[in-house]
């Protein structure tokens, strides 16, 4: 790989990283936040979202979205455990997908596709490619450890 190949993954990482750590931190400082407004308003499969804006599950589910998307900020930030983040993360956005999907529409400004859809995309090919390796933690935590973390985090 190149020096302008590599550059354009910590590039892209460091953006994915910033937007998500952004848009988690926000939410996480911002006590009147809830997820509760975009699991009830929920177009498709509406009766799994409004089960996770029950009363019961909302504060988890509400921690999750909060801190996963700071986490998964953090982690493409460093470079760190990119593999397992961007999995995880890749699903997340596929769950912030379909609340607002009216089939076909996803807005009024998109057919099918959206920015969710981008982003998971983004977050697999950082996963399958393990972006954390270029210019990262991950690949100078490589460098000797066990095969387990290689396989799964690195």
């Amino acid at each position: 790989m190149t020096k302008a190949q590599k550059l354009s993954w910590v590039l892209l990482r460091l953006a994915m990283g910033w937007l998500m750590f952004y848009a988690g931190i926000t939410k996480v400082l911002n006590p009147e936040w809830s997820a509760a407004g975009y699991l009830n308003a929920a177009k498709t499969f509406s009766g799994f979202y409004g089960w996770l804006a029950q009363s019961n599950l909302l504060p988890a589910v509400n921690f999750l979205n909060e801190w996963g998307l700071t986490l998964l900020g953090v982690l493409l930030l460093l470079g760190f455990s990119v593999r397992l983040g961007s999995s995880l993360g890749a699903l997340l956005m596929i769950l912030y997908y379909f609340p607002v999907l009216e089939f076909p529409y996803i807005s009024t400004h998109s057919y099918l596709v959206d920015e969710h859809i981008v982003y998971a995309l983004v977050l697999a090919v950082f996963a399958s490619l393990r972006a954390g390796r270029v210019w990262g933690l991950d690949g100078w935590l490589a460098m000797g450890q066990s095969e387990w973390y290689k396989k799964w985090l690195g």
